[in-house]
């Protein structure tokens, strides 16, 4: 019988894993001793925080991360082939979304090996959660154009979409570009559209508020190298 890979979620930041995530994924890692990570210190880290009495010599830790590419990875799975099981750890949050783990969660189902995914903090969910807006249809569109014309362009086409669809835009931004990336919402969309920013979700210092963009530019923020959900609606 084949092992199954099991994709894990960690948290968002400093926090207990088990504030936010339930005993099942604690059960998970005891039993594991094959994982697939982008970090080797931070992911035993986390494993020596959720399973205190868990041996670190008896970890097979294998290196995913977004240079990491499909020769490279193409055996990871293998052990699977003999009957043991993987955990695939995200750097935060949940794995294969917005991650490098979704060639792996790929590669387990070409080669047969099931994949069972593990409840936990995701921060675009939480976001579109607590953003008032519609939760029937949205898009996560990943990081916007860096050059300035190309992001003027892409967010205006974000709020068209929106509307069109009545559909909500969610993206995010390198933590350090946060502010940078606000007032550029500030300055392009229309004054109605109403903008979320979630920041710090899960965290005791978390932020999250809908306004629309004429309300935004009445707010001061401190965004800066703070990790943020950004949703438009118009």
């Amino acid at each position: 019988m084949k092992g199954k890979l099991y994709l894990i979620p960690t948290t968002l930041g400093d926090t207990e894993p088990l504030e936010v995530m339930p005993i099942s994924v604690k059960k998970v890692i005891e039993k594991l001793d094959y994982f697939i990570v982008e970090n080797e210190k931070s992911a035993r880290r986390f494993i020596k925080k959720i399973t205190p009495t868990k041996s670190q010599g008896s970890l097979q830790l294998m290196l995913l991360d977004k240079y990491s590419d499909e020769l490279e990875t193409r055996n990871y799975l293998d052990v699977c082939d003999e009957g043991i099981s993987v955990g695939l750890l995200s750097e935060a949050g949940v794995p294969a979304v917005a991650d490098p783990g979704a060639t792996i969660a790929k590669l387990a189902h070409k080669k047969g090996i099931q994949v069972v995914p593990l409840v936990g903090p995701s921060s675009i969910l939480l976001a579109m959660m607590a953003s008032g807006m519609n939760g029937q249809s949205f898009t996560f569109n990943g990081y916007l154009p860096i050059e300035k014309a190309d992001r003027k362009k892409a967010i205006k086409e974000l709020e068209r979409i929106s509307k069109e669809k009545n559909q909500s835009q969610i993206f995010i931004e390198t933590p350090y570009r946060n502010e940078k990336l606000l007032d550029d919402l500030r300055a392009i969309l229309s004054p109605e559209t109403r903008v979320c920013v979630a920041c710090d979700i899960t965290l005791p210092t978390e932020y999250i508020k809908t306004l629309t963009i004429k309300e935004w530019k009445n707010v001061k923020t401190d965004l800066h190298k703070r990790p943020t959900i950004f949703i438009v609606h118009k």
